[in-house]
């Protein structure tokens, strides 16, 4: 049974992390090799310490010098995390050129408005194209990562957001609007608004800054790196931005109304 719950950990942590697994196994051994005390706790309390070690110190210079870069932790720059759970789970890595884009768009931003920041969410993990960032389909090769609407709290702009997670609380689609999960849904697609069920603790006091919004979306869009952008079809529409960059990502992944996907081109 422990052996079980070992590849448990490992399988997990590694879905999650990318990194997890391995400094489980290492923590292990280390206290196998070394003989130490077999407190549930205290083993915990080091696995803590030796991951955190890992992801703070040991990851990024090693995944720069394979290319990739992590994107900033500190809420002070224009570039910020919607929450920190996503580069303490080692989710805010980026190909350089990538991160110069995201860099220059905030900037862009940030200077119309010196009020708004960039949030962004998951974007992948520091090592090996292809290895899936899930529940995520394409977020695999360091071209990709998610980024937050903006909401206005009455009627003030500003960088709160409905969702702590970052995902699940969506903008509906209005009666006169396509309602792309209802379709969806209809055709079997029964994942489609899952993400619903991930907020980890949402609120209703926040409107949709349709105005602010457009002006992310429309720096994305006319950027030359820009391969492709993904929301809804709705959100589209109501933006009013007629640019072939913007797509719908299909019913296969899930409800892109509460987040932008973003990806450059190779």
């Amino acid at each position: 049974m422990k052996t079980i719950g070992h590849i448990i950990s490992v399988t997990l942590l590694t879905l999650i992390t990318q990194i997890g697994g391995i400094v489980w196994i290492i923590n292990y051994g280390m206290f196998r090799l070394l003989k130490l005390k077999k407190s549930r706790a205290l083993k915990f309390l080091s696995f803590i310490l030796l991951y955190l070690s890992f992801t703070l110190l040991i990851v990024p210079p090693i995944a720069k010098s394979l290319g990739r870069v992590a994107l900033p932790l500190s809420k002070s720059k224009n570039l910020i995390p919607h929450n920190y759970l996503t580069p303490l789970l080692n989710r805010n890595y980026v190909k350089p050129k990538l991160e110069l884009e995201l860099n220059e768009i905030a900037k862009s931003i940030n200077a119309k408005n010196p009020i708004l920041k960039i949030s962004y969410l998951d974007a992948n993990f520091p090592f090996i194209d292809g290895f899936p960032l899930l529940p995520h389909i394409s977020h695999s090769d360091g071209r990709k990562i998610d980024l937050s609407f903006y909401y206005t709290k009455g009627d003030k702009i500003g960088n709160l957001k409905p969702s702590n997670l970052g995902y699940g609380k969506f903008v509906e689609p209005l009666k006169s609007e396509i309602n792309q999960t209802e379709i969806c849904k209809s055709r079997g697609y029964w994942h489609y608004d899952y993400a619903k069920y991930l907020t980890l603790g949402s609120r209703d006091d926040l409107k949709f800054d349709l105005v602010s919004t457009k002006h992310l979306v429309r720096e994305i869009v006319t950027r030359n790196k820009t391969d492709k952008l993904l929301i809804e079809p709705h959100i589209r529409k109501r933006l009013k931005l007629n640019n072939d960059k913007i797509r719908f990502h299909g019913c296969h992944a899930v409800r892109h109304d509460d987040h932008i996907h973003y990806q450059i081109k190779r």
